[in-house]
């Protein structure tokens, strides 16, 4: 007596898990933190709160249109690791521009940048629940 074959199942293939985070895009989007030597150190943009909400609002806008027209996978996550390198650059950009300048040491004191980063991390989370919206009203990503 034989055992019927029975027909061999397809193995299930791997799960596919969560998108990868793109450390590139990340990295070009907190570079818009030299926005603010560029516009102190050319006078563009006039100086203090015209410059800063000018700066902050062109950021914004360029994150949320980039990772949301652009239907980025994980928006939330991307934009909070690149609000968190967007404060990693500026205040190592706020300690040397100073000091690249002759103007003596700069940055502010030291404890600062714990609420600093945190920060700059939430503008980047809030950024991203934004941009998931608009790829939401889009459609989703694909």
């Amino acid at each position: 007596m034989t055992s019927p074959q029975l027909p061999a199942r397809p193995s299930p293939g791997p799960v596919p898990g969560p998108a990868a985070v793109s450390w590139t895009l990340v990295a070009g989007l907190s570079a818009l933190a030299l926005l603010w030597p560029l516009t102190g150190l050319t006078g563009a943009l006039g100086t203090g709160a015209p410059r800063a909400l000018t700066i902050i609002g062109v950021t914004a806008a360029v994150w949320i249109g980039v990772v949301g027209l652009g239907r980025v996978p994980r928006p939330v996550l991307t934009l909070t690791l690149t609000g968190l390198a967007y404060g990693l650059v500026a205040t190592v950009i706020g300690t040397l521009v100073p000091v690249l300048s002759g103007f003596g040491p700069g940055g502010g004191p030291a404890w600062t940048l714990v609420p600093a980063l945190a920060f700059d991390t939430m503008w980047g989370a809030l950024a991203g629940v934004a941009a998931a919206g608009v790829q939401r009203l889009r459609g989703g990503a694909r």
